[in-house]
């Protein structure tokens, strides 16, 4: 029987070695602290039990469907609400974000919801720069839009959306990590609005994102229960400090094994739960980016109430605002407060609870020769991508 060892219960740890295990093997995950799951864990705002971290996964590719499905959550995925998120500029009033964009790259810079962002003397530079012949495709998602599109969408349109999925800006995203299809796309169409325009009409209808009803930290028990009932054997509160003492091949979930190619990234979320009527009708819809230079601190707002239906019915009457901070504010809640005011356009005079929770995202990393590593330094952010990670290397493992 194979044997496997398993460092890290983050998602990516227990998704390899729920894998691991169905297969028929040994295996053995390590958890340092007292729980599993990482940056997906819970928490209770005024009575609410809310998601603590991520409260979304993106469907495409499907992994995060297909996992959930195997462990009989199928019926528990729900997408949010219907509408575009809105942008908080850097001078003038928020604006709904252009409806066919990919990741607020648009299909027309002549969009009359995309002039609205960034002007018709920008709009035009862009169709004029998107008509040159394609050489070689850019790196960077920074480089490949500046060059194709120019600096005003960039800064105006696609940072804020990057930052917002990737806590990055476009220049340190790789193209491929952005979109595993857009190089290609942007070569046999000879543009980039136009490879934007093929890869949106060739995706499935709905949704870019689906959440769990009562949230997205339920897969982290799910996960868990699998794993035991597979034979798994789960140590937490085992902190590993030499992966060669350990039994059968080593699979390293999380950083400190991979030289990182730069510094983590300090991640702030403050979760406000409100009374005010006036949010009833979701004036931004279910949530805004923000542009650099814009008059708040927070990078992104998502008003949660308004984009998950369960959610709703759970606050009863109350609403639920959750704010994300680059820079820790010197009083977090007080920021949040005053930064949603601006943000949604309305007071908001009582707060009934707030909560700050803090974590750092990893840089990504080169994992050393001969290490087997899952999780966000080599996947990168984002549980679809993460997951669908953590699956093609134990599948590959036990392929060898």
């Amino acid at each position: 029987m194979p044997e496997f060892s398993v460092v890290g219960g983050g998602v990516a740890g227990l998704v390899a070695a729920r894998r691991l295990a169905a297969s028929g093997a040994a295996v053995t995950l390590f958890e340092a602290s007292d729980r599993l799951g990482g940056t997906v864990a819970r928490h209770e705002v005024a009575g609410i039990t809310l998601d603590a971290g991520a409260e979304s996964f993106a469907v495409r590719g499907g992994a995060v469907e297909a996992l959930l499905t195997e462990l009989g959550m199928a019926g528990d995925i729900v997408a949010p609400a219907p509408g575009p998120a809105w942008l908080q500029p850097a001078d003038g009033d928020a604006v709904p974000l252009p409806a066919t964009a990919l990741l607020g790259i648009p299909s027309d810079p002549l969009a009359d919801d995309v002039v609205r962002v960034i002007g018709r003397e920008a709009a035009e530079r862009a169709v004029a720069l998107d008509a040159a012949p394609v050489a070689a495709v850019p790196p960077t998602l920074g480089a490949l839009v500046r060059e194709r599109l120019g600096s005003d969408v960039l800064d105006r349109l696609v940072a804020p959306v990057v930052h917002g999925v990737h806590s990055q800006h476009p220049d340190d995203v790789p193209v491929a990590r952005a979109h595993p299809g857009l190089t290609d796309a942007v070569t046999a169409a000879g543009s980039l609005s136009g490879a934007v325009s093929r890869l949106r009409a060739a995706a499935p209808p709905g949704s870019a994102v689906a959440g769990i009803r009562r949230g997205i930290h339920r897969l982290v028990p799910a996960l868990a229960e699998d794993l035991g009932n597979l034979g798994g054997d789960i140590r937490l509160g085992t902190r590993v400090g030499d992966l060669d003492a350990l039994g059968g091949t080593v699979v390293v979930a999380g950083p400190g094994i991979a030289a990182p190619a730069g510094p983590g990234r300090r991640i702030d979320l403050v979760t406000l739960v409100v009374e005010q009527d006036e949010l009833d009708v979701a004036p931004r819809g279910s949530g805004m980016l923000v542009a650099r230079g814009a008059p708040v601190g927070a990078r992104a707002l998502t008003h949660a109430t308004a984009k998950w239906a369960w959610l709703r019915e759970a606050a009863a009457g109350r609403h639920v605002l959750r704010l994300s901070y680059d820079a820790t504010p010197a009083d977090p809640v007080a920021s949040a407060r005053a930064d949603a005011e601006t943000m949604l356009g309305v007071r908001l005079p009582v707060v009934a609870g707030a909560a700050v929770v803090s974590w750092t995202r990893p840089a990504p990393a080169a994992p050393p020769t001969g290490t087997t590593v899952v999780g966000e330094t080599v996947a990168g952010s984002g549980l679809a991508g993460i997951v669908a990670h953590a699956e093609r290397t134990a599948a590959q493992l036990l392929g060898r």
